[in-house]
């Protein structure tokens, strides 16, 4: 969060030299600075419900702050590689239904994006154990054209330089065909939400 914040300073800080934002945009910039805030706060569990936390804001910055909220919960979708990931984006999907109880086609996007990342999540599992099972076997029969036994060595394929390499090609192959599904609800719930 501390990137996009600093960005956005830079960002006003460079208009305001320039002269070239006005006090109503100044404002308004700074309604979208806090309303990412209140979402980073959100979704670190400090934070009670955004809906409740926009009402109590005036109400001439509740759409930009609102925006603000937006802008930050979609930047929180992400395909999740951890179980930390995995709760921060269902947190950020909870605050996007929150912000759009009455609409069912955002709860729609919702729930299949959530789906996209449960299965990128299996697959991901299901492509790494099956690599490291695979050059496990590969380590026992070099082992055994060797002459060496591999009875009671712990193998640990993970450490292998080559191991690695193929993973990362893996992971990245994984990652462009599920991101680019990931973008496209990203890109509906934009739309959709006003972000």
């Amino acid at each position: 969060m501390t990137g996009i914040k600093s960005t956005m300073d830079l960002v006003m800080e460079r208009a305001a030299r320039m002269g070239v934002a006005t006090p109503e945009e100044m404002r308004y910039e700074e309604s979208l600075k806090k309303g990412m805030q209140c979402t980073a706060d959100y979704l670190n569990n400090t934070g009670s419900s955004l809906p409740d936390i926009l009402e109590q804001q005036e109400a001439s910055q509740q759409e930009a702050i609102r925006r603000g909220m937006l802008a930050s919960l979609l930047r929180n979708l992400f395909l999740p590689r951890d179980e930390d990931g995995t709760k921060r984006m269902d947190r950020a999907v909870r605050g996007l239904l929150e912000l759009n109880q009455h609409s069912s086609d955002v709860a729609a996007v919702c729930q299949e994006l959530q789906s996209v990342a449960r299965q990128y999540g299996q697959h991901r599992q299901q492509l790494y154990d099956q690599l490291k099972e695979q050059m496990r076997m590969q380590i026992e029969q070099l082992l055994m054209r060797k002459g060496l036994s591999s009875d009671g060595m712990h193998i640990d394929p993970t450490l292998e330089p080559q191991f690695k390499e193929q993973w990362s090609r893996l992971e990245t192959d994984l990652d462009r065909q599920y991101g680019q599904a990931m973008e496209q609800f990203k890109a509906q719930l934009k739309e959709w939400t006003g972000a």
